[in-house]
């Protein structure tokens, strides 16, 4: 049997047995992998101890089918993000991450660069001058790109014009199902469709502005606007709501 070793973030725990755990964990290497983690409830657990929500460290590993568990060897844990479990706000919005990347990867599928999304934004939400809102909407951002679903939020998918900018009306709408923006004068075209206000559409224009690498703000009324935008888009692309997000973002839809 081949061990796999890498770098793994935990993103979900279940309880197998009194002294067992299925543990659910990006790894860099390997992508989402859910493995049996035989005995690390015992106090004197030699595979490192139970693993938490959150926790990073390096692991080993015994893969198998897509089918059954792989089995866990060893977890060394790095990190562990004890300062965002001390901020309601802040372990929320962590859990969300971990929760839409759980949802958004497929099992065994690497991606590389969402493990070191992931890795960087618990760092810098765990920072006290870091503003949680921010941090989650760049995330937000950032993921749906990365798998191909943010969608067109600068245009109207029907006409093309621009949606925001002098000039332009305060509020719009966003299909996800159409993958993008509807300008009020396409929006009754739209079968579905989520009303964006000013704020949400500056966010978005800042953060494509941040993707470009320009250096710019995204005060809270913004990073709210956009958390909740992204949130709805997610919903309705997932044909649900996840768990995390009403406690994570303010009046999530």
């Amino acid at each position: 049997m081949v061990r796999q070793r890498g770098s793994a973030i935990c993103l979900r725990t279940t309880d197998y047995s009194e002294t067992s755990q299925v543990v659910h964990l990006l790894t860099r290497p390997w992508g989402v992998v859910h493995l049996l983690a035989k005995g690390t409830k015992r106090p004197k657990s030699k595979s490192g101890g139970a693993i938490d929500l959150l926790a990073e460290g390096d692991l080993v590993f015994i893969a198998s089918s897509r089918e059954t568990l792989g089995t866990l060897v060893e977890f060394a844990e790095t990190a562990s993000h004890t300062p965002l479990r001390r901020d309601a706000d802040r372990l929320h919005a962590a859990l969300y991450m971990l929760e839409l990347v759980g949802e958004m990867l497929p099992l065994g599928d690497p991606h590389p660069e969402v493990f070191d999304l992931l890795h960087n934004a618990l760092g810098r939400l765990a920072q006290p001058d870091a503003p949680a809102p921010a941090v989650l909407a760049y995330f937000q951002w950032r993921l749906l790109k990365h798998v191909g679903l943010l969608g067109q939020l600068d245009r109207c998918v029907a006409c093309g014009q621009p949606v925001a900018g002098p000039g332009r009306p305060r509020n719009v709408y966003f299909s996800s199902q159409d993958g993008g923006m509807y300008c009020r004068g396409c929006e009754s075209a739209a079968v579905e469709k989520f009303l964006c206000d000013g704020a949400a559409l500056a966010g978005a224009a800042a953060l494509a502005a941040a993707e470009a690498g320009a250096k710019v703000a995204l005060p809270d009324r913004q990073a709210h606007g956009v958390n909740r935008l992204l949130a709805y888009h997610v919903a309705h692309q997932l044909g649900r709501r996840l768990r995390m997000a009403k406690h994570a973002i303010p009046d999530a839809p």
